[in-house]
């Protein structure tokens, strides 16, 4: 599909990418949502907690949306998304990953980037268990890196999946993490790492004999946590072997369901090769849209609705 060009131009600070990027993590409350918790019980013994809201009348529509690395379904990019799609009809699931949803997960392994099979999961519950013939997903940053390489790798997609949305997405991890590692994103990797080792640390009174101190002690960068745990806890040689295979860019030119791919030119958080031109013109299905401002998940808009959320909607509202 042709590269879509966007109209996206917010108000002065918003242009900058970092200012987008902090208020939309930082800053942004989005108020006047209810959402109802329901523990979806794993096959392996774990469980994911889901945050649902609804639109004001029965509805046979529902987004199912997936929050970045340490988020969980209260970030404002979440609430706010459900907002929106409560707004013309749709309710919402809002998925928190193993461990994040405030309580610690009873295995040592916990979530990644590539972990569809708990998507999966979600997915087959609610076609089981609830009403709805229409489900769109919506992914942020890692969130959106599991949409992607959940509808490219080959399963038999279910038919009531009609569209899917990803925004900031890094699509190669690799490209993603040395942007990460480089001096102008420092606070944001520091934070992330310090709240990944907040967690590796709760893990570690659960599982002592799997994590020591010294291991702990080893972390001085993301890749490091990537090399001495989320590899060793899910089934990688190391953290390059965990980038490769999970990383949806090499998924992309399967996708058969209609989706759109929203990353900004000025995400910090983005390699070159996290922007997928060539897979999106040769994939019918993939529509790719590149604004020029929007930071990593920023996207400001009037009236506390941001740009992404509108874009959602509208793509949402073509595929009926």
């Amino acid at each position: 599909m042709p590269i879509i060009t966007a109209k996206y131009s917010p108000p002065f600070l918003f242009k900058s990418g970092h200012f987008s990027t902090i208020y939309s993590g930082l800053i942004r409350r989005v108020n006047g949502l209810n959402q109802h918790r329901e523990r979806l019980e794993l096959s392996d013994g774990d469980f994911l907690d889901l945050d649902w809201s609804y639109a004001a009348r029965p509805s046979t529509g529902v987004a199912i949306l997936l929050h970045g690395l340490e988020g969980n379904a209260q970030r404002p990019y979440i609430t706010g998304s459900a907002k929106q799609f409560n707004t013309i009809g749709i309710d919402a699931c809002a998925v928190n990953y193993r461990g994040c949803s405030g309580e610690t997960n009873r295995l040592f392994q916990s979530y990644h980037s590539g972990a569809t099979e708990d998507l999966e999961a979600v997915i087959n519950y609610i076609l089981k268990e609830k009403k709805y013939t229409n489900i769109y997903l919506k992914g942020f940053s890692l969130g959106g890196n599991m949409t992607l390489k959940y509808l490219g790798e080959g399963r038999n997609v279910p038919k009531e999946i009609k569209g899917a949305i990803a925004v900031s997405v890094p699509c190669n991890l690799y490209s993603s993490l040395l942007e990460l590692l480089k001096p102008k994103n420092r606070l944001y990797a520091n934070r992330f790492k310090k709240h990944l080792i907040e967690k590796l640390r709760a893990k570690q009174l659960l599982f002592p004999e799997k994590i020591s101190d010294t291991d702990i002690a080893k972390i001085n960068t993301l890749k490091d946590f990537d090399d001495i745990y989320t590899s060793r806890a899910h089934g990688f040689k190391d953290a390059i072997d965990y980038y490769q295979k999970s990383s949806s860019l090499q998924f992309i030119h399967a996708i058969r369901t209609p989706t759109l791919i929203i990353n900004a030119q000025n995400d910090s958080f983005l390699g070159d090769q996290c922007y997928p031109f060539k897979e999106a013109e040769q994939n019918n299905n993939v529509h790719f849209e590149l604004p020029l401002y929007g930071g990593h998940v920023g996207f400001y808009g009037q009236n506390n609705i941001t740009y992404t959320e509108k874009r959602a909607l509208k793509f949402v509202e073509e595929l009926y």
